[in-house]
């Protein structure tokens, strides 16, 4: 029975606009089909560039089994990230510490143990090009994988976009890094917290920006994005 105080014609409209929403699949899942995406578009960095000269004495373990840990932590955060995206599924302070904290020290791990294990500085006078190079080369690389990502967060409508964003920046940067070390032959740690760190922060900004700027333009048109 209608309530007397809502007018029918509101009633009707309404239940004219109602449409059957499928429901988001878990984080998880939806991180895993980033996944699928991702392994072409990083495999492209080593492939199209040449593997780093010096993998072969690296090792298998210290090339591939740490890059394949990285790459899981960088999948980890993806996951936390489209989980806070989903209105109602907040992450605890504590859970968003510990998916930073994680990030933060895979990258100064891997780097640190890099260098321990095979020590491999920038040569003389090409610091800046270098640099450039891997934090370019970085960011190009990441930008599919981002996109379809940060798709998949503001279609999620985020309660906090730009925590979210940053959040989504954060597992990209750590995961397209694991592939860029399989490029990038130089292990001294000013090069690569710098260069390649420097492109995970990047990615941490641009998420941020990206889903703020999303939400303000859904906002102001009245909708909210699908």
């Amino acid at each position: 029975m209608a309530d007397a105080r809502v007018p029918a014609e509101l009633l009707r409209a309404v239940g004219d606009d109602l449409r059957p929403v499928r429901p988001l699949a878990p984080p998880w899942r939806r991180a895993l089909v980033v996944a699928v995406l991702a392994v072409p578009v990083l495999a492209q960095a080593p492939l199209a560039y040449g593997w780093r000269s010096n993998i072969a004495r690296l090792g298998p373990g210290w090339a591939w089994g740490v890059s394949i840990v990285q790459a899981l932590v960088g999948l980890a955060v993806l996951v936390a990230a489209l989980r806070e995206a989903v209105p109602g599924r907040p992450l605890s302070r504590r859970a968003l510490w510990i998916a930073i904290a994680a990030a933060s020290a895979a990258i100064f791990a891997v780097t640190l143990g890099t260098e321990q294990a095979l020590p491999a500085a920038v040569p003389p006078g090409v610091w800046l090009r270098y640099a450039w190079e891997c934090w370019e080369i970085s960011v190009v690389t990441a930008l599919p994988i981002f996109a379809f990502a940060a798709w998949l967060v503001v279609r999620a409508l985020p309660v906090r976009p730009a925590l979210t964003g940053a959040l989504l920046g954060l597992g990209v940067g750590v995961l397209v890094d694991s592939a860029m070390r399989l490029y990038c032959w130089v292990s001294a740690p000013l090069h690569v917290l710098v260069s390649h760190g420097g492109a995970v922060v990047t990615l941490v900004l641009g998420g941020a920006l990206v889903t703020t700027a999303v939400d303000r333009w859904a906002g102001r048109r009245g909708r909210q994005p699908r």
